[in-house]
């Protein structure tokens, strides 16, 4: 192995260490940032953060029928597997503005 080598290797080591620096400031900022789902047309709407965190949910009082429980449920369950998706979605999309497209765990 030539001194060349280990230039190399020592660059990789520093983007390996900025990717993860970054990687590590997105996590943080994905906390923040959100996402808002519906179901119903607009009925249940809800907010999940990028961390995949539920933050709010809404349901319009015209939807809450006491003798059709389960339509309320599946209008939440919907609107919180959407709000989710687009959570993972977006997480994902800014991972990969860090990592050039290669998938990593967890993302």
């Amino acid at each position: 192995m030539g001194f060349g080598s280990f230039g190399n290797l020592n660059k990789m080591m520093k983007q390996a260490q900025k990717m993860q620096q970054e990687m590590m400031k997105l996590q943080e900022e994905l906390k923040e940032r959100t996402v808002e789902a519906s179901a119903g047309g607009g009925a249940v709407k809800v907010t999940v953060t990028g961390s995949q965190e539920l933050v709010s949910i809404s349901i319009a009082p015209e939807v809450v029928d006491p003798d059709d429980v389960e339509m309320l449920q599946d209008l939440v369950l919907a609107a919180v597997n959407e709000g989710l998706n687009k959570a993972r979605e977006m997480a994902k999309s800014e991972m990969a503005k860090i990592t050039g497209g290669v998938t990593l765990p967890g993302f």
